[in-house]
């Protein structure tokens, strides 16, 4: 026994000696060591925030927010320089008396059992070196921190340390710990939660408060005994901590599905506009201010992945939805497909082809804006051909020979549209989307109808709808608000610059029309608690009879813009739509429902400089005409006509003689619904009628019941 005890003394001897000549040698060559400083640089939490303040998500390679050691509690540093360091402020990096007493633990039990490595050490570890166990490795682990001692303070290298360490459940630093297990930053821990943080770098899984609340609690109350030892608090307060349980509020940093679209976006817009790679922007420590609805970016993911709002057989259709306000043009939800996976095919950049939807754009906005058409003006409805083999037709097979503009787009009739191009010229069309920031590369009359080569994306939709939306003008949509680094400086802000590219009459005009299809048109279909206007878009698969291969919604209101497609990424005939517009129009509609009360409820405001579009007049027909003989009038007889006139005094009346099978107009009736015919010969055959005609248009409509002149009863 008492030689084993002498070669025990004799080894420590000499281990001793050996450390400190080995130490010696460090002292001299560490000064030579060269410290990439460039590795010192954490990589920090980047926070998406709304324009409150309110944190979104959170965006990181490591989930660490830093923090400044004037804002880390006494108490908390003590803590971890207790259990990690004691002779943290006396040594220079390495602390020779704790590696020889390591060594002797070690040679006691046969086995490694406690380690030496200061502070400073497990920060050059982490920094700079591999966790690979040579001598090599750990020669540099000692060189690296006698020389980050030489160069930094003591609460530099401390502030490095607590800033870099792993807490468990993906939390780096200690700020990021105390938010993630206690739900408040650093500086508002007390004691007994600081020691809890202190006792996890050693183990961070076996002595999570969340995993392992026992073994937490055995760890934390040991790093407090030792708090004890080294004079940092007393007995009795040690004492009363230990009696403390685990009080846990774990606020969990999830990454909500709903979001995945609008981050993916982010981080384009990021590389895009301020030239940051996902990893600066993933590692860099900003604050990126982002213009999101959390209300409308919950609900866009919440109703495109119900079934219920897609024809039966359908389930497995995709879909894709992208909402902008108005004013500032800030994206407020994004939605690329009802699976959407991280950087997936995000289908609202997919091009499709938009239907009707695209007869505003094509068509009637630049038809306007030449100024030969009105709202009211007349269009032909005829089954015509063009170029010999283009007979566009409209989709119920009836034509009405004539129609106006806005009945046209209330109804979706494609003949009147196709016209219509015809008359204004591709050129024209053509150049007006690429106002709109759609370049088309089609020539052919299929644009009125959205008949494209390539197709349009939801987002262009959106994107040229809010012309109609806002007086006419574009805006560059955007995803970030502001950027800021993690100083708090800004970066940059959203240019939010418009360009005209309509007049402000033009634009009310669309609103006007567009209010129309929603209100009594092709978009009758759902219900919504806030003014509407769009058009829906519904292209046919030629592969099925019936069947559908695009379907959409693009509208707006006075305060949200947005576009909403359904489909298949792939149309065959096992894949296609067995419904049209009706489906995307009633999902719009109820996310619009959803809508905070401060973008909902605001009526479509009218431009002082603009003329106000008045209803479209709706001509009935008289059936009630009557024809009484009286006595007197220029000649010995002559006749009264009655009938019941519309309550709109823009209708008018023309009134006719029917003699043999011929008409003649005798007169034009305003503002009454009585005419005197004062001549009447009682030998000649004659009778009467009346049609009502549109002030607006000119156009007549249907004669009413004809009425032969004969003496009243009470003659």
């Amino acid at each position: 026994m008492l030689l084993k005890r002498l070669s025990i003394g004799i080894i420590i001897v000499l281990s001793t000696v050996l450390i400190g000549l080995v130490g010696y040698l460090f002292i001299l060559l560490a000064g030579n060591f060269a410290i990439d400083n460039e590795k010192l640089v954490m990589n920090t939490t980047t926070s998406l925030v709304d324009e409150n303040g309110e944190l979104l998500t959170k965006l990181y390679i490591e989930n660490r927010e830093l923090v400044s050691i004037d804002d880390i509690p006494d108490h908390v540093e003590e803590a971890f320089v207790a259990i990690e360091d004691a002779r943290f402020y006396e040594h220079q990096g390495v602390d020779f008396r704790a590696i020889g007493r390591a060594i002797y633990r070690d040679i006691l039990a046969g086995a490694k059992v406690e380690g030496g490595s200061t502070i400073t050490q497990q920060l050059a570890k982490n920094v700079f070196l591999s966790n690979e166990k040579t001598w090599l490795r750990k020669t540099k682990e000692v060189m690296i921190a006698m020389n980050l001692e030489r160069k930094y303070s003591k609460e530099e290298l401390l502030e490095m340390y607590l800033n870099r360490i792993y807490f468990g459940h993906g939390a780096y630093g200690v700020q990021a710990a105390s938010k993630l297990y206690f739900n408040k930053p650093v500086n508002e821990l007390s004691v007994d939660e600081g020691a809890l943080l202190a006792g996890l770098p050693k183990a961070p899984n076996s002595y999570s408060p969340i995993s392992n609340p026992d073994r937490s609690k055995q760890r934390r109350d040991v790093v407090l005994t030792v708090m004890e030892r080294r004079g940092y608090i007393s007995a009795e307060e040690a004492v009363r901590y230990k009696g403390r349980t685990i009080a846990v509020d774990h606020n969990k940093i999830t990454e909500n599905d709903a979001y995945l679209t609008y981050i993916d976006m982010v981080l384009d817009e990021a590389a895009e506009t301020y030239q940051l790679t996902n990893e600066e922007v993933l590692s860099g420590g900003y604050r990126i201010v982002v213009p999101m609805s959390q209300t409308l970016q919950q609900s866009t993911y919440d109703r495109i992945r119900n079934d219920d709002y897609f024809p039966d057989g359908n389930e497995e259709a995709e879909a894709a939805a992208v909402f902008m306000d108005v004013k500032t043009g800030g994206i407020l939800a994004v939605q690329g497909g009802r699976e959407y996976v991280r950087r997936g095919l995000n289908r609202v950049e997919s091009k499709r082809q938009p239907g009707s939807a695209f007869k505003p754009l094509a068509v009637f906005a630049p038809a306007l804006e030449e100024g030969q058409y009105g709202p009211y003006s007349m269009l032909r409805d005829e089954a015509l051909t063009y170029g010999g083999d283009y007979t566009p037709r409209n989709s119920n097979g009836e034509y009405s020979g004539q129609v106006t503009m806005y009945d046209a787009i209330t109804h979706s009739t494609n003949a009147p549209a196709v016209w219509l191009l015809n008359e204004l010229g591709v050129k024209k069309s053509t150049s007006f989307l690429e106002q709109l920031g759609m370049k088309v590369p089609d020539k052919g009359l299929s644009i009125a109808l959205g008949g494209l080569e390539e197709g349009v994306t939801p987002f262009e939709m959106m994107k040229a709808y809010r012309a109609f939306a806002n007086q006419g003008k574009m805006i560059e949509p955007h995803f970030i608000s502001a950027i800021y680094d993690r100083n708090g400086e800004l970066i940059g802000r959203a240019n939010e610059e418009e360009t005209e590219v309509v007049s402000e009459q033009t634009a009310w005009y669309m609103t006007r029309m567009l209010e129309s299809v929603v209100k009594e048109g092709t978009a009758k279909s759902g219900t919504v608690d806030t003014p509407l206007a769009g058009k829906t878009g519904t292209t046919s698969f030629p592969g099925v009879e019936g069947g559908t291969m695009d379907a959409w919604f693009v509208g707006y209101t006075p305060s949200v813009v947005g576009s909403v497609w359904m489909g298949y990424d792939l149309t065959t005939t096992d894949n296609y739509l067995l419904g049209g517009s009706s489906y995307p129009t009633v999902m719009m509609k109820d996310i619009l429902n959803d809508l905070e009360p401060t973008l909902k409820n605001v009526a479509f405001e009218k431009p002082e400089v603009v003329d106000e579009l008045l209803p479209p007049v709706r001509l009935a027909t008289v059936n009630d005409l009557s024809a009484k003989l009286q006595m007197g009038g220029r000649g010995l007889m002559s006749v009264e006509l009655d009938w019941t006139g519309s309550k709109d005094e823009r209708v008018y009346y023309h009134v006719y003689e029917v003699h043999k099978g011929e008409r003649e107009r005798l007169a034009t009736v305003v503002g009454d619904s009585n005419y005197v015919v004062s001549r009447f010969n009682p030998f000649s055959s004659k009778t009467y009628e009346v049609a009502p005609v549109d002030s607006l248009t000119n156009q007549e409509g249907d004669p009413s019941n004809r009425a032969e002149a004969e003496f009243s009863l009470g003659f």
